[in-house]
């Protein structure tokens, strides 16, 4: 069996878990049984409805938080009718705002915010209880309440201090106390003192055997990095980096990432690392043979491969650009706006459309307002765009760290030119200068828009597009397929 760890903070639907979907649907091709372990909170989100959005299977998943519940895996089932009848008070007030409904109960000064899974539906994802002014209570749900967080007022703040998880019945399955950053787990029959110790407790669940395989996943920057190494064994272990992983480096030393240097420090409980870029992993190798004296397995095996190359059967929009990933700081949405408002003074029907959701939405709607472009500018929303992508002439990318970059790969498996910061490893992977895009070492919304310009009026078209076909097809799924079972079998 093979278990692939992701072990982010929160959930962010990025590029790590459309990648940990990829890597499913590949294990299956491959008749490799598989499970994807999420040791990841879901606060806003349920998990299974977010990992069918992605093309998991619910046999597929484990999740952490549920491992000890005898909850069974569902998407969200359960509606306003069911939550009524939890109720102990009739007289309430109800309404309906969108995705918002709020009773309000006069008689006990209390208020309940209650979160639909979408505009339209009946679904409760959660529910806040505010009791006299206070944020007191959550309740998550599925096809039954799952689990609870509860709150007490701190300087007139919310501050959660509890989390109790379900079973089915009703019943406590076990708690999580959270006292400021220390956390410890009431099991019935034990307690955890930390959340790495919760891990090696659901890692000991698993009963793991030296023919099992341990993928670890995700980002290095929270905790947990050690605790899933500790309890890997007796299964063979891989670590899979998706960002650059040394910050500095001269004749006689180097600095890693802080959250690669315990799997750098202890490469004897490492069975082999896995990077997205044949270039990446050619440098990893170097380094630890010049700085360390070791030699390691280190593999480039890409975290998402294509099934096709995509042909667009009515044509592209002409000078049109797309950008798809999380609406966060790091991935610098707004310097592509600005760009775009830039190159729409010398390419006047030039369009940008945006994919993705993410905390700063609001902010770069605001920013389309400010700039007056909403007409040639517009935010799309999270969608599936394995079709959608040939409907455009080329990609743009503002990214400062992309290794990889799926939407790259997506993008010229559908032909598309693009542009970009000249950055490790995925753009230097993907674009050929000149031959399918252009890119910049400047890292400016100026620099980017110039590279827009070039692209729309210099450029054959024709020529960039098949040069994309031409680098998409080292990337089809039988060539990774191929990649995965030189390291697994």
């Amino acid at each position: 069996m093979i278990y692939s760890f992701h072990h982010y903070n929160y959930w962010v639907k990025g590029g790590v878990e459309t990648g940990l979907a990829y890597r499913a649907k590949i294990f299956r091709n491959l008749g490799l049984d598989a499970k994807f372990v999420f040791a990841t909170t879901f606060q806003e989100h349920n998990i299974w409805n977010e990992i069918q959005i992605l093309g998991f299977k619910d046999s597929e998943v484990i999740w952490m938080y549920d491992f000890f519940s005898d909850c069974n895996p569902s998407v969200v089932t359960f509606t306003l009718e069911q939550l009524e009848k939890t109720f102990s008070d009739e007289n309430y007030i109800f309404s309906r705002d969108k995705d918002i409904v709020k009773y309000q109960f006069p008689d006990l000064n209390v208020y309940y915010i209650v979160y639909m899974m979408d505009e339209k539906s009946n679904l409760v994802h959660r529910t806040a209880m505010i009791s006299n002014g206070y944020m007191v209570r959550k309740d998550y749900y599925t096809y039954c309440r799952i689990y609870s967080e509860y709150y007490i007022p701190v300087d007139r703040q919310a501050r959660l201090y509890l989390r109790r998880f379900f079973n089915e019945d009703g019943s406590t399955a076990y708690e999580e106390i959270i006292d400021g950053d220390v956390v410890t787990y009431k099991f019935p029959d034990r307690m955890i003192y930390s959340r790495e110790e919760l891990v090696g407790y659901m890692m000991s669940g698993l009963h793991l055997r030296e023919n099992d395989t341990v993928l670890i996943d995700g980002e290095w920057g929270f905790i947990d990095r050690e605790a899933f190494l500790q309890n890997a064994s007796p299964a063979k272990t891989g670590v899979i980096i998706h960002t650059d992983h040394f910050v500095y480096s001269d004749e006689e030393h180097i600095l890693w990432y802080n959250w690669f240097e315990y799997i750098f420090s202890h490469p004897e409980k490492v069975d082999f690392y896995i990077t997205n870029t044949e270039a990446q992993s050619r440098l990893l190798r170097e380094q630890f043979c010049r700085y360390k004296g070791q030699n390691v397995q280190v593999e480039a095996v890409p975290v998402a491969c294509l099934d096709e190359l995509r042909i667009p059967k009515n044509g592209r929009k002409r000078h049109s650009l797309i950008t798809a990933g999380r609406l966060h700081s790091d991935k610098h949405t707004d310097m592509i706006i600005e760009a775009v408002v830039m190159a729409q003074k010398e390419i006047p029907d030039l369009t940008l459309d945006i994919y993705g959701e993410g905390a700063r939405e609001e902010e770069l709607q605001a920013l389309i307002h400010k700039l007056n472009c909403e007409t040639y500018i517009h935010i799309c929303g999270f969608q599936k765009l394995d079709e959608v992508y040939q409907n455009y002439e080329a990609y743009i990318s503002a990214s400062y760290g992309e290794t990889f970059g799926i939407t790259l790969l997506e993008a010229v498996g559908s032909g598309l030119s693009i542009v970009g910061f000249d950055i490790p490893y995925g753009m230097q992977a993907f674009v050929d200068e000149g031959e399918n895009g252009f890119k910049t070492s400047h890292l400016s919304a100026g620099a980017l828009s110039d590279c827009i310009i070039r692209l729309f009026t210099q450029a054959d078209m024709d020529a960039f597009q098949k040069h994309s076909y031409e680098k998409a097809r080292d990337y089809l799924t039988a060539e990774v397929e191929k990649k995965w079972k030189g390291v697994l079998l």
